[in-house]
């Protein structure tokens, strides 16, 4: 069964005429498209189509066989493209991780930093927790990642960013907004909104660790697994929490920060990468660390001044 002869079988099928099909479907004349409709039925061994008093007119089987017919045609057609994106080549593309609300802010001084490398790759952004970022490094799925360093971890290097403060996140309209900071006793009063140790080891040891020193016991309402889920749950519990200062960045009008009062712990932003998986724009961006440094302490709202 030839292609050639299924296309002339479905343009006459739907233009019920083997004139009209080929005037407006097909590139040669009438016998042509008889010849092709005679060797399909023969190699079918059906009656596809009958001549009637109005022109060609499909038979049962004619009628069973066209969606059949359609569809090989259309299977034929989309591997002939597939066969012709393989047979382009290929994008190199970059990846780069963030903390989950972290690319608001930095990916734009990142584009910005790599453009002159993207003529040629395609960027590709991955938002997520520290630990899954880590995961995605060691397994290769993204070539550099903002996130928190953790110590011990096989094959990952992390080059520091920035530190940035913890802050008290809570509702507007809670008391204690009216204050100019935060002391530690007042936070033991509150439903504490926690970041889950699953996804954010480094911030919850800080944060229990503030609270030891501090003499105080957190009372855990709910746990997060990222900046803007803590943020939702201080405003739909209502609770408050304990975050770097970067969150403010994604605050909406119903909740504030405040500074804590005293020595306020803080917390490193870096660059991770898989020491074993480096390539050339990932070597780039790391030989501008010091334009994102830079450019991120000029941003108060983004590091410790």
């Amino acid at each position: 069964m030839e292609l050639e002869n299924l296309r002339y079988f479905v343009a006459v099928a739907e233009a019920d005429s083997l004139t009209h099909a080929a005037e407006d479907r097909l590139p040669t004349a009438d016998p042509s498209a008889s010849r092709h409709m005679r060797k399909l039925e023969s190699d079918l061994g059906v009656l596809l189509l009958a001549r009637g008093p109005h022109g060609m007119k499909l038979t049962p089987a004619g009628r069973a066989f066209l969606d059949h017919a359609r569809l090989i045609l259309s299977q034929v057609e989309r591997a002939r493209e597939a066969m012709q994106q393989d047979s382009q080549p290929a994008r190199n593309s970059f990846t780069v991780g963030f903390l989950v609300g972290y690319e608001t802010a930095w990916l734009p001084e990142v584009v910005r930093i790599l453009r002159p490398e993207l003529k040629e790759i395609d960027l590709v952004v991955y938002s997520r927790s520290t630990v899954e970022l880590m995961r995605a490094l060691l397994g290769g799925e993204i070539d550099a990642a903002f996130l928190r360093p953790e110590p011990n971890s096989p094959r990952l290097t992390f080059r520091s960013l920035v530190r940035e403060p913890i802050v008290a996140v809570l509702p507007s309209n809670n008391p204690l907004a009216n204050r100019r900071s935060i002391r530690p006793q007042d936070l033991a009063k509150e439903d504490f909104i926690s970041i889950a140790k699953a996804s954010g080891p480094t911030l919850r040891s800080i944060v229990d660790e503030y609270a030891a020193q501090s003499g105080i016991k957190l009372r855990h309402a709910c746990e997060a697994h990222d900046l803007p889920t803590a943020i939702s749950l201080v405003l739909s519990t209502p609770g408050v929490s304990l975050l770097p200062r970067y969150a403010q960045n994604l605050l909406p009008l119903s909740a504030v920060i405040r500074p804590l009062q005293g020595r306020a712990p803080e917390i490193a932003l870096a660059i991770g990468y898989n020491s074993t998986k480096i390539t050339p724009i990932l070597e780039y961006l790391l030989s501008r660390l010091e334009d994102l440094v830079t450019w991120a302490t000029s941003h108060p709202s983004i590091a410790q001044a």
